[in-house]
């Protein structure tokens, strides 16, 4: 069974359009999920909406939005009012500039999606645009109108067609010297550095995302099983404690060099660190 387009509209690029329907490429709906039950009647519960000052519930047609523009002061938005203020969708993804494909920080990274052409029609449009974008090694940076907001997509290349990902706005993605304002400025050693480079070195390899299992999933499935078919549910095992020895011995080790006799490690005096598990 095709998938079910999530947006239809025309990808244009200065006079040439190309029909084209946009298809979610990460979904979380093959995920195990878990309801909310009443354990005494076995029956679902809902969610009901409370008055945060009268603890009564509100019913929906009572429910507004609304902007607090102080402690207990909101500004009421109704949905006619939201819907008027947002452009009206001209199903356009329109194309404003080309750049490499590596200048973006993918930090800006928000959702990708599949772009593939709409009809037979748009066919041929549609692999000069995947072609020229891949010959060039370029990115396409377009605007669109999607589910409601004005949104940012990158459009590249990718197997046989297209993939789009919305990207984040400025505003949404925090400044990294936030995060590491505190991370102090320190010279590595030569030695320290040669030997990361040596474990780097010795782990090289290529990225294949079918390796990697989600082991949480995994995990609840097993005890989900376990539980119908009532067994023992299995204990998990305690990890073990790591011992705390000094860098530049764990580098040494991780590198396969086996410690001299008699003689201390120069990051010994430096203080001891904890091994990297």
């Amino acid at each position: 069974m095709a998938p079910r387009a999530n947006w239809k509209g025309v990808l244009k690029i200065a006079e040439v359009i190309c029909p084209v329907s946009l298809y979610t490429a990460a979904s979380t709906s093959e995920r195990i999920v878990f309801h909310t039950f009443n354990r005494a009647t076995g029956n679902r519960v809902e969610r009901q909406y409370i008055d945060s000052e009268t603890e009564k519930p509100v019913d929906r047609e009572d429910q507004v939005k609304g902007y607090e523009v102080s402690e207990g002061n909101y500004v009421e938005l109704t949905p006619d009012e939201v819907s008027a203020a947002v452009p009206e969708s001209d199903k356009t993804l329109s194309v404003s500039a080309f750049i490499g494909c590596g200048e973006i920080d993918d930090v800006y990274f928000d959702k990708p999606y599949y772009l593939a052409p709409s009809d037979r029609v748009a066919e041929e449009a549609y692999a000069i645009i995947r072609d020229g974008l891949r010959e060039k090694k370029v990115a396409a940076v377009a605007r669109a109108l999607l589910f409601h907001r004005v949104r940012t997509l990158l459009i590249r290349p990718h197997e046989d067609g297209l993939i789009a990902t919305t990207l984040n706005f400025d505003y949404e993605v925090r400044a990294a010297e936030d995060a590491f304002r505190e991370v102090p400025d320190l010279k590595i050693k030569d030695e320290m550095l040669e030997l990361a480079e040596h474990i780097i070195d010795t782990k090289m390899g290529k990225f294949d995302i079918t390796k990697f299992d989600d082991r949480y999933e995994a995990v609840l499935a097993e005890l989900v099983k376990a539980k119908i078919e009532g067994k023992k549910i299995p204990r998990r095992k305690e990890p073990k404690e790591e011992k705390v020895i000094d860098l530049m011995a764990a580098l040494r080790e991780s590198a396969g060099i086996k410690p001299s006799k008699g003689k201390s490690s120069p990051a010994s005096q430096s203080g001891s660190h904890r091994k990297a598990g």
